[in-house]
This record gives C-alpha cells, structure tokens and sequence, in this order.
C-alpha cells in the first residue's frame, strides 16, 4: 500500500512557474514509477509526465513538453514536476500516481493521491 500527498499548487500569473511535489509514505517507493496526471473542470483526465522507477526514463504529453519537467528523490520517497511558462490551460488539478509501469496511460497506476490545484491567471 503506497499513500500518495501532493503539495505545491496555487494561484498562479501565466507565465509563472510551479513546483509540484508529491511525498509517498512506505519504503518501497523506488519500487514504482511514478506519474503525473491532470484533470480541467468539465474534462476528462489527462496524462502529463511519467518517471521510471530508477528516474532514468521520463515521458512527457506533447501539451507540456519542453515546459515541464519529471524528476524524483529516492531517498526523500518524493517525486516532483516543474511546470515553467503556466497558461491558462494549464489550470487543473494535479495528480500524482504511482504503478509497477512507467506509462501515459491512467490504468497503469495502483495508487492516486488526492490532487492538488493550479490556477493560472491571465
């Protein structure tokens, strides 16, 4: 069992950047990928980043790459995304999950946190 806590949202001018976190009780965290996943008000989930277990493959969605980056601390049982130029579009709730898969696909993931909110201003 892996309990998932993001941190790190808010409000937020376009142009701006965050520092998503997402901390992981247990000691078995270097034994999942982990992944990022993002839900806008009336849409569906959506993918933004994965990480391999060992943080030596990251995968981005085609919306957030070259703004957004993946990467993860081991030992602190932490995993982060830097999200640079915010757009409005952006705004969403974020999730982090974490899976035995490094994948863009949301089924691939054992365990969700509960998410945390980034609005971007105008």
């Amino acid at each position: 069992q892996v309990q998932l806590v993001e941190s790190g949202g808010g409000l937020v001018q376009a142009g701006g950047s965050l520092r998503l976190s997402c901390a992981a009780s247990g000691r078995t965290f270097n034994s999942y990928a982990m992944g990022w996943f993002r839900q806008a008000p009336g849409k569906e989930r959506e993918f933004v980043s994965t990480i391999s277990r060992s943080g030596g493959y990251t995968y981005y969605a085609d919306s957030v790459k070259g703004r957004v980056t993946i990467s993860r601390d081991n030992a602190k049982n932490t995993v982060y995304l830097q999200v640079n130029s915010l757009k409005p579009e952006d705004t969403a709730v974020y999730y982090c999950a974490a899976g035995f898969l490094a994948s863009s696909t949301d089924n691939a993931y054992n365990y969700w946190g509960q998410g945390t909110q980034v609005t971007v201003s105008s």
